[in-house]
């Protein structure tokens, strides 16, 4: 190295106008992005369920399931028979300790059981003994191309829910 010079380093500075401080994402931004993403995620959750009455129908027999076996269980518990009964043609249904409820009218609706069970004409019924036994019967709630069916088993009262067979694709 030779004396006296000096070896300078010259660091390059942005120039004077274009000095900004690095922009973030504002709230309403955010917002946005969130919100996009739920109508997306709920889009495709409609599409793979089968829409709006795919869920009606899946909520619908689980509901009526659950009742189904809350009469069984009660008839068991308090050693008293307890009837369910459903009325296709008004979509309503009624089980034990004064729980009823509606079926939305855009399902279809059939039932199958004992006339023995029956409250009145038009109307279904299965009746749960202490002994966990029933008349039996079978529900099944349908919507456009798909169905659900409930199956209770006269001996033992046991209810069974599941897709019906050759109903096409399942909601």
């Amino acid at each position: 190295m030779e004396r006296g010079r000096i070896k300078r380093t010259c660091l390059r500075q942005p120039p004077v106008g274009s000095l900004r401080k690095p922009r973030g994402v504002s709230l309403l931004e955010m917002l946005l992005v969130v919100a996009l993403i739920a109508i997306a995620g709920m889009l495709a959750a409609m599409v793979l369920t089968g829409g709006l009455d795919g869920m009606r129908l899946r909520s619908s027999s689980k509901e009526i399931a659950a009742q189904l076996r809350y009469a069984r269980a009660q008839a068991i518990a308090t050693g008293q028979p307890q009837r369910f009964v459903i009325d296709p043609a008004r979509h309503q249904w009624q089980g034990s300790n004064q729980r009823h409820g509606n079926i939305p009218p855009s399902l279809g609706v059939e039932f199958t059981g004992a006339r023995e069970a029956q409250a009145r004409a038009g109307e279904g019924g299965i009746l749960f003994f202490p002994d966990g036994a029933s008349t039996g019967g079978r529900l099944q709630l349908s919507a456009k191309k798909a169905a659900w069916r409930i199956d209770v088993a006269w001996l033992t009262g046991e209810v069974r829910l599941a897709r019906a067979p050759g109903a096409g694709s399942p909601p």
